[in-house]
């Protein structure tokens, strides 16, 4: 079986806690093989290692941390999420797909809705009574992305392959 490829947008540390603790709070233990983390790309083929591993770098190198913010709840029908906007993630985002074109799954020729998934595979009533519960926390914030990362799937939890951190400059 072959094992795909994932890309994700790397968390500041400060929010990636916060999100783990919610994750560790809400997300079924029995599934929860994963840190927060914002997908960007479900499913690369691992025939695509290489290329991956030498486009994405560059990638990184060029963007400045690609800014984002907190906009408060998605409701994943049987989940919950934190609901983020990041127009220059979205456009470094569209790059790699650009690069990849002819590569992506059907998963990943969709518009992109970012979000950090702390809830999944719930029932709807257990989604929807989380959500009233947290709705008064979940305040619009601020951020940077500071690197993208790369996973391989490993049946349920992933195995880390590198991460490459923004180094660019910010754009006048």
């Amino acid at each position: 079986m072959s094992r795909p490829f994932i890309v994700t947008a790397a968390l500041p540390p400060d929010l990636q806690g916060w999100a783990d603790g919610l994750r560790r709070a809400h997300f079924p233990p029995e599934r929860n093989h994963l840190h927060a983390h914002v997908t960007l790309f479900h499913a690369f083929a691992p025939s695509l290692l290489d290329e991956l591993k030498d486009f994405l770098p560059d990638i990184a190198r060029e963007f400045a941390p690609p800014q984002g913010r907190i906009t408060g709840l998605m409701d994943l029908g049987k989940g919950t999420a934190i609901a983020l906007e990041s127009e220059e993630l979205l456009s470094l985002r569209a790059l790699v797909a650009e690069h990849f074109h002819g590569s992506l799954t059907d998963q990943d020729l969709h518009e992109p809705r970012p979000h950090i998934t702390i809830q999944n595979k719930v029932t709807k009533e257990e989604a929807r009574a989380l959500q009233a519960s947290l709705a008064p926390e979940i305040e619009p914030r601020a951020f940077a992305f500071p690197a993208l990362e790369l996973h391989r799937y490993e049946g349920g939890p992933w195995s880390h392959v590198k991460r490459m951190a923004f180094r660019g400059q910010e754009r006048a």
